[in-house]
């Protein structure tokens, strides 16, 4: 009788971002700097591009490949830029920011304490992906959050 297979793989989640990149290794090697990402493994092409790459960072996975062939632009690289944001909980969001941009990232919104118990920050990668960062630093309950919210003018 054949071992049954699990439908989702040991360590993988039931969401894996998976990004398509000019240049996959360099993002491979950012992200190993920025946010002490390792690399699980690569599938070269036979051009050498990357098909298929994985990397963790904490406790997630995060897939990524060059642009497949005929497909001349990553998404990341539109002009009207990307409506996804990858979101990165961390143990010092200050100190990460901090290394994401000394390893080459842009800084979108410096690390501050937001209304709903997060510090919280943005940076673009040198791949076009924006990328939220944050610590939680106090539990919010619903209704202080609703409260912020209006004394902001969000609400």
């Amino acid at each position: 009788m054949p071992k049954a297979v699990k439908p989702i793989p040991e360590g993988m989640h039931t969401l894996t971002p998976h990004l398509i990149c000019h240049g996959a290794s360099d993002a491979i090697q950012f992200y190993i700097n920025a946010f002490g990402a390792v690399e699980e493994g690569r599938i070269p092409g036979p051009d050498g591009k990357i098909m298929h790459a994985m990397v963790q960072i904490g406790d997630s996975m995060l897939m990524l490949m060059d642009p497949p062939p005929g497909r001349d632009a990553a998404p990341s690289k539109a002009p009207e830029g990307t409506t996804v944001v990858l979101h990165l909980y961390v143990p010092d969001v200050d100190a990460t920011v901090k290394q994401a941009l000394a390893s080459g990232a842009q800084l979108v919104m410096p690390p501050e304490d937001m209304f709903w118990g997060d510090r919280y920050g943005q940076v673009k990668d040198p791949f076009g992906h924006l990328w939220s960062v944050a610590t939680h630093v106090r539990d919010v309950s619903p209704d202080e959050m609703r409260e912020a919210m209006s004394k902001a003018g969000g609400g």
